[in-house]
């Protein structure tokens, strides 16, 4: 979350409990960047370099199809998505293009809560979210409501939409009037949503699940060591 003051106001506006609204952290400072890069330092290397694409968001600004497909093969199993650009077009370009470059690629679902909502979108390799922490997108209208099973993006305030999205667990329509637009719903594999793993419950500082800036500013590392139940999600596909 933001801040802990942040997440109380948001829990105030949207009669959410202890839960916050789905939110962005402010950009990590130079000195909580720092920290990452060298908690990083010393864990075992990724795999292989980003994509030139993964780091240049200029260019990922292809324009949606109408209506598309995405599936999410997780460590659960395989959930469907289908987005609408009628409901959100801004949010469903900025959302095909992330599925299309792999940015979702051997992520983690960080952000868990029964009852309320499952949040993700931060890239697994710091240098990648370096480069998409300022990426915003303007903001959708409202056009449909957060009612179960919907995707919509993250926010931290007006015009702040980066990468980082949600799947609502249940009828959370107490978001719509945050500015909180949907782009799509599960149309398959709810029940796999549902199984996520959900323990941690809230993010730090206000719970005791992951930090969304240590998540930023260490990536997979941070979350494999320190949170190693949470679920991936291993690979998402744009469908024909």
């Amino acid at each position: 979350m933001p801040t802990f003051a942040l997440a109380c106001l948001f829990a105030a506006l949207s009669g959410c409990g202890p839960q916050g609204a789905p939110a962005e952290p402010p950009a990590p400072s130079v000195a909580s960047a720092a920290a990452g890069l060298a908690a990083t330092a010393s864990a075992p290397a990724q795999a292989a370099e980003p994509s030139p694409a993964l780091l240049d968001p200029g260019k990922a600004t292809e324009t949606a199809p109408a209506t598309y497909k995405v599936k999410f093969e997780t460590s659960k199993g395989d959930v469907v998505i289908q987005v609408h650009r009628d409901w959100a077009p801004r949010g469903a370009d900025r959302f095909y293009n992330l599925v299309k470059i792999g940015f979702f690629d051997d992520i983690r679902f960080f952000r868990a809560i029964k009852g309320f909502m499952v949040q993700f979108g931060i890239n697994g390799t710091p240098a990648v979210n370096a480069k998409w922490r300022e990426a915003r997108i303007p903001d959708d209208p409202v056009e449909q409501s957060n009612t179960r099973g919907r995707l919509t993006f993250a926010t931290s305030g007006k015009d702040s939409r980066t990468t980082q999205v949600f799947i609502n667990y249940s009828d959370n329509t107490r978001l719509d009037g945050m500015g909180f637009a949907p782009i799509g719903e599960v149309v398959q594999g709810m029940e796999i949503v549902d199984a996520l793993h959900t323990g941690y419950g809230e993010g730090a500082p206000s719970g005791a699940g992951p930090n969304q800036g240590k998540v930023q500013t260490a990536g997979n590392a941070y979350l494999d060591k320190d949170f190693p139940r949470l679920d991936r999600l291993v690979k998402a596909t744009i469908l024909p």
